[in-house]
């Protein structure tokens, strides 16, 4: 591996060689869906060919208008998908920008500063302090260097680096190791600095390994676009079926083929099912915007529906479950006496030196998290000594985990102050078996706790000249410092809300078994074991999928195997919701049904891999998604149910003349109302409605519940029947009271429309009771009913409306038994409802 002069690094030769051999320092491109190929995709789609076709029939019957309105809709669609669809297909540009940052190389014996995509195998890399590194290199020279790995690995923490010596040859380890000689493309350097030699770029980089995986993983259609193409499906059968029928009816009972066909293609238009996709739209696009008023942004519409059903909730525990960012959480003197800021405002004066002390060991101006830490607590407790000159650093080595700062000062003389491992301070103190054994003691409470332990001494020097190691001080031991990455605000409470409705929350990190117990714990997280990654890599998928069901946490696990957790949960059935920030999220966001990225402290590939991205990084705003997302789902079947009803007496109504040798009742115009008008506005008024009293208090539904259930679609043809009888009855009773055609076909028109009313009321609600649908406030409903009772008004008291709905003049009494036929649609179905819809609330 270690080829290459550090101090002429290659030649422009062999740069030019390795650039052909290996290519250049970006993940390879995949096989992108274009645009134009996704509006292929797109335009495919059965849900699009119907609303097309419903266009093309209105054009063949010369309504131009309706068939325009279908076109602007179906055009709405396309660019809608194709743009979301677009953005999707961005997530490996993330990734080839995250891969190829600046970097400083020797070339020819000379440092060079040269684009990250342009490093090659055998580079010779110069990084220091706020560096990310170009590629996964070797340290062939390090001092005191420290890595931020966290994008790969997910751990919060810097990784300590150690240069490779002379004549060894280590194979290259997976990130995260503490004391090992190498560097990642990604990672970022917070302490130190030195030199590499690259061995791995582009796509055989750690980093690259990602990319690959992501690309590879294949998104399934969504459970709700699946069961919307069979409804639709079915309905194109049905419908065709019926029209079939209705034509060879006609024909053969009153002659005349040509009026047959366009009377088919009439009652064809009754029953094709092009609000369904319309819906879905509607409903999407709206869910979208509600969501978004919780700072939840939705990339892909689709997961809307799924956060509804979510079973699972996986999430990380860095920067997700906690705020990925270090603070000291206690201090414990060498007695054993504790201070955890949480439940004090104001350190004690006797931990005021180690306060002290800890941050002179420390950065000036730190990069380090740790440090920073440090900083803050002295800040926020003890004074700071601004007169005091740093005079010698003695840094981490292998050897001895403790580093040392000399400060000086003309009041004060000099300053000696160390901070490092436990064990590494103990031993620069000089500590005895018992002394060692009590600090051990302390030391694995506060490690019980998910906390860091660092230990702080003072030292003092005699000498008048600095000793070569710092092991030549004389060290007294201050006391410990427990560092913790603190949890959220909220999470508990989060995680409560996800266990009432049913939603199991599993905690995946890359952190220590002890630290993600410990903040499992704090974050209420029930009870489990835990797998570490080195016994998930022993187990087969049988034994996987027989441990998953009493496991919640899972730590030290590798990026690969986030993905095969939340594979093995999909192949148990689950609804899987990953949440996660960093690059190494990225494939295992993309693989869950739901992929939830955090968009302030996340990566750009984390988002662009997701569904979701939480705006404010909070947690709790996963709970308000998932409660409007089972909102929508529940209103998306009303507004389907309510629709399937309707489609019944429409239907029906203008097959009956064709069977019977009656009058046409419903002509084109009055269908492409009731279709275009009618259904869709009163879907709004379904979007629109406040969620069910029990909707966080229920299971998430089954993964492989239909959205439209037997039970649910022979309630809906209950409704649609009795609507139908209704206006055969008042069809009747207008034929028996010899009314003119005109007014009959008024009659029934305006007997169907109070019933569509009532089944609006019906559909409001599948938990409360009719009173509290009649006093529940919609201000759409309001606007609804108003636009109706405005159109209707004018059907009989406009000429022109009139003569375009061929409706004749409608007395008082008329009027009184329509809205008879209103209530009892809405009596009898309030009667019947327990019996279909008993238990739809605990379904659902």
């Amino acid at each position: 591996m270690m080829a290459t002069s550090i101090e002429t690094g290659l030649t422009a030769i062999e740069v030019a060689k390795r650039l052909q051999d290996d290519g250049i320092n970006e993940l390879p491109r995949a096989h992108s869906r274009t645009p134009f190929r996704i509006l292929l995709e797109v335009v495919s789609e059965p849900m699009l060919g119907l609303i097309l076709a419903g266009a093309v029939i209105y054009l063949l019957l010369g309504d131009w208008k309706e068939a325009l309105i279908l076109l602007v809709l179906a055009l709405m669609s396309v660019v809608i998908t194709v743009y979301q669809e677009a953005r999707t297909e961005r997530v490996l540009e993330a990734l080839r920008d995250l891969a190829s940052p600046r970097a400083l190389v020797i070339r020819d014996g000379t440092r060079t500063r040269i684009a990250g995509r342009d490093v090659v195998r055998g580079d010779i890399v110069v990084v220091s302090e706020g560096d990310r590194i170009p590629a996964d290199a070797v340290l062939r020279r390090s001092t005191d260097l420290q890595a931020d790995e966290s994008l790969l690995t997910g751990e919060s923490v810097p990784v300590r680096k150690s240069e490779q010596r002379d004549g060894a040859d280590v194979a290259p380890s997976r990130p995260g190791g503490d004391g090992l000689p190498f560097v990642y493309s990604g990672s970022l350097v917070v302490r130190g600095h030195g030199i590499a030699e690259v061995f791995a770029t582009g796509a055989r980089s750690e980093l690259g390994k990602i990319g690959q995986a992501l690309s590879a993983v294949k998104t399934e259609s969504p459970h709700l676009q699946r069961q919307m193409r069979w409804l639709v499906r079915l309905f194109a059968v049905i419908g065709i079926a019926v029209s079939a029928l209705a034509v060879v009816l006609f024909g053969l009972l009153r002659g005349g083929w040509l009026e047959a066909l366009l009377n088919g293609i009439a009652l064809g238009m009754s029953m094709l099912p092009e609000e369904f996709p319309v819906i879905l739209t509607v409903f999407m696009a709206m869910g979208a915007w509600r969501i978004s008023r919780a700072r939840v942004l939705t990339r892909k519409g689709t997961a809307i529906e799924a956060l509804g059903s979510a079973t699972v909730l996986c999430t990380d525990k860095t920067g997700t479950l906690t705020q990925n960012r270090m603070s000291i959480a206690e201090l414990r003197l060498p007695d054993g006496t504790p201070w955890r800021g949480e439940n004090s405002r104001q350190l004690p004066e006797r931990f005021h030196s180690l306060a002290e002390f800890g941050l002179l060991a420390s950065a000036r101006e730190p990069f380090d998290p740790m440090e920073k830490a440090f900083h803050e607590l002295a800040g926020n407790h003890v004074r700071p000594r601004q007169d005091f000159n740093l005079e010698r650093v003695y840094p981490l080595r292998p050897e001895l985990l403790a580093m040392t700062h000399v400060w000086t000062s003309a009041g004060n003389g000099k300053v000696i102050a160390a901070k490092g491992a436990p064990e590494a301070i103990a031993k620069l103190c000089g500590l005895d078996e018992a002394q060692r054994q009590r600090l051990s003691q302390m030391i694995d409470e506060m490690a019980a706790e998910g906390k860091r332990v660092l230990a702080v001494a003072s030292g003092a020097w005699e000498g008048e000249s600095w000793p070569v190691s710092h092991t030549e001080f004389k060290f007294e031991l201050l006391g410990l410092v427990g560092l913790a990455d603190p949890l959220r605000p909220g999470v508990p409470e989060a995680v409560a809300e996800c266990r009432t409705a049913g939603i199991r929350v599993v905690m995946i990190t890359g952190d220590y078994p002890a630290t993600a117990l410990a903040i499992a714990a704090q974050a209420g997280l029930e009870k489990s074991d835990v797998i570490t990654g080195s016994e998930l890599a022993s187990m087969d998928d049988s034994q996987l999928a027989a441990r998953l069901g009493q496991v919640n946490v899972f730590a030290r696990i590798l990026p690969e195997q986030k993905l095969r957790i939340v594979e093995a949960l999909k192949s148990a059935g689950h609804v899987v919701a990953m949440t996660g920030d960093g690059v190494n999220d990225a494939p295992s966001l993309r693989a869950a049904n739901i992929g939830v990225a955090m968009g302030g402290r996340g990566t750009d590939v984390a988002r662009e891999a997701s569904a979701i991205v939480l705006l404010d990084d909070d947690f709790s705003s996963i709970v308000k998604a998932i409660r409007l997302g089972r909102r929508i789902y529940d209103n998306i079947r009303k507004a389907l149910g309510f629709v399937m009803a309707v489609h019944v007496p429409i239907a029906g109504v203008a097959l009956m003349p064709i069977i019977f040798g009656l009058p046409t009742m419903l002509g084109p115009v009055h269908i492409a109302f009731l279709e275009m008008v009618i259904d869709p506005i009163c879907s709004l008024v379904f979007e629109a409605e406040p969620e069910e009293r029990d909707v966080m208090a229920r299971p998430p539904r089954s993964p492989s519940e239909p959205l439209f259930p037997t039970s649910m679609i022979a309630w809906s043809f209950v409704q649609g029947a009795l609507v139908l009888v209704v206006a055969i009855g008042a069809f009747f009773l207008g034929y028996q009271r010899s009314m003119p055609e005109n007014e009959i076909r008024a009659l029934v028109y305006f007997a169907l429309v109070f019933s569509f009313i009532s089944l609006v009321f019906v559909n409001r609600s599948y938990s409360a009771s009719l009173l509290t649908a009649f006093t529940r406030p919609n201000a759409t409903l309001a606007i609804v009913l108003s636009i109706i009772a405005v159109v209707l008004a004018a059907s009989l008291l406009w000429p022109v409306a009139s003569q375009l709905f061929k409706f004749g003049p409608l007395h008082g009494d008329d009027i009184i038994i329509t809205v008879i036929c209103g209530a009892v649609v809405l009596l009898t179905l309030e009667f019947l409802k327990p019996r279909f819809v008993a238990r739809r609330s605990t379904q659902a």
